[in-house]
Protein backbone atom coordinates (compact mmCIF):
# COMPACT_ATOMS: atom_id res chain seq x y z
CA UNK A 1 0.00 0.00 0.00
CA UNK A 2 1.66 2.99 -1.49
CA UNK A 3 0.35 6.60 -0.15
CA UNK A 4 0.30 8.97 -3.29
CA UNK A 5 2.38 12.52 -3.55
CA UNK A 6 -1.30 14.21 -2.83
CA UNK A 7 -2.18 12.25 0.09
CA UNK A 8 1.23 13.08 1.43
CA UNK A 9 0.66 17.02 0.76
CA UNK A 10 -2.32 16.73 2.09
CA UNK A 11 -1.20 15.40 5.57
CA UNK A 12 1.85 18.13 5.66
CA UNK A 13 -0.23 20.84 5.36
CA UNK A 14 -3.18 19.44 8.37
CA UNK A 15 -1.77 21.24 11.35
CA UNK A 16 -3.01 21.46 14.98
CA UNK A 17 -4.23 24.33 16.63
CA UNK A 18 -3.28 24.97 20.37
CA UNK A 19 -5.91 25.88 22.52
CA UNK A 20 -4.27 29.11 24.35
CA UNK A 21 -6.62 29.14 27.09
CA UNK A 22 -5.31 25.31 27.89
CA UNK A 23 -1.51 26.03 26.83
CA UNK A 24 -1.91 29.42 29.51
CA UNK A 25 -2.84 27.22 32.50
CA UNK A 26 -0.42 24.75 31.59
CA UNK A 27 2.39 27.40 31.89
CA UNK A 28 1.10 29.72 34.59
CA UNK A 29 1.15 25.95 37.04
CA UNK A 30 4.77 25.78 35.77
CA UNK A 31 5.55 29.66 36.71
CA UNK A 32 3.81 29.87 39.70
CA UNK A 33 4.94 26.41 40.54
CA UNK A 34 8.46 26.74 39.97
CA UNK A 35 9.02 30.17 41.68
CA UNK A 36 7.00 28.79 44.74
CA UNK A 37 9.66 26.08 44.79
CA UNK A 38 12.43 27.37 44.24
CA UNK A 39 11.86 29.71 46.89
CA UNK A 40 11.05 27.32 49.71
CA UNK A 41 14.23 25.46 48.32
CA UNK A 42 16.09 28.50 48.85
CA UNK A 43 14.40 29.62 52.48
CA UNK A 44 14.88 25.97 53.94
CA UNK A 45 18.31 25.63 52.39
CA UNK A 46 19.46 29.10 54.57
CA UNK A 47 22.64 30.51 54.42
CA UNK A 48 24.45 33.69 54.72
CA UNK A 49 22.81 35.45 51.91
CA UNK A 50 19.83 33.47 50.95
CA UNK A 51 18.50 34.04 47.33
CA UNK A 52 20.64 36.70 46.13
CA UNK A 53 20.00 36.64 43.08
CA UNK A 54 16.47 34.92 43.05
CA UNK A 55 15.37 38.25 45.50
CA UNK A 56 16.52 40.14 42.39
CA UNK A 57 12.83 39.27 41.08
CA UNK A 58 11.88 41.65 43.65
CA UNK A 59 12.30 44.59 41.15
CA UNK A 60 10.19 43.21 39.07
CA UNK A 61 7.52 41.39 41.29
CA UNK A 62 5.78 43.71 43.96
CA UNK A 63 5.93 42.04 46.97
CA UNK A 64 8.33 39.17 46.75
CA UNK A 65 11.04 38.01 48.29
CA UNK A 66 12.85 34.96 49.22
CA UNK A 67 11.03 34.50 52.33
CA UNK A 68 8.05 31.47 53.39
CA UNK A 69 5.80 34.89 52.59
CA UNK A 70 7.55 35.82 49.56
CA UNK A 71 7.15 32.03 48.11
CA UNK A 72 2.81 33.12 48.14
CA UNK A 73 4.17 36.17 46.38
CA UNK A 74 6.06 34.03 44.18
CA UNK A 75 3.24 31.92 43.29
CA UNK A 76 0.77 34.68 42.18
CA UNK A 77 3.13 36.90 40.00
CA UNK A 78 4.81 33.16 38.70
CA UNK A 79 1.47 32.28 37.37
CA UNK A 80 0.25 35.49 36.25
CA UNK A 81 3.33 35.95 34.04
CA UNK A 82 3.63 32.45 33.15
CA UNK A 83 -0.25 31.90 31.97
CA UNK A 84 0.20 35.32 30.16
CA UNK A 85 2.85 34.24 28.21
CA UNK A 86 1.29 31.04 27.13
CA UNK A 87 -1.45 32.55 26.27
CA UNK A 88 0.64 34.79 24.12
CA UNK A 89 2.31 32.26 22.50
CA UNK A 90 -0.63 29.98 22.26
CA UNK A 91 -2.04 32.84 19.94
CA UNK A 92 0.92 33.89 18.18
CA UNK A 93 0.80 30.34 16.76
CA UNK A 94 -2.65 30.08 15.85
CA UNK A 95 -2.11 33.35 13.52
CA UNK A 96 0.74 31.79 11.83
CA UNK A 97 -1.04 29.00 11.70
CA UNK A 98 -4.06 30.89 10.25
CA UNK A 99 -1.65 32.12 8.04
CA UNK A 100 0.00 30.19 6.34
CA UNK A 101 -3.49 27.88 5.80
CA UNK A 102 -4.99 30.67 3.73
CA UNK A 103 -2.19 30.28 1.28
Amino acid sequence: MSIQADERFEVSRAVARIHAGVLAVVCAILGGGGLFIATLWLVIRGGVRIGEHLGLLSWYFYGYSVTWNGAIVGLFWGALVGGAIGWVIGEVYNLVVWVRQRR
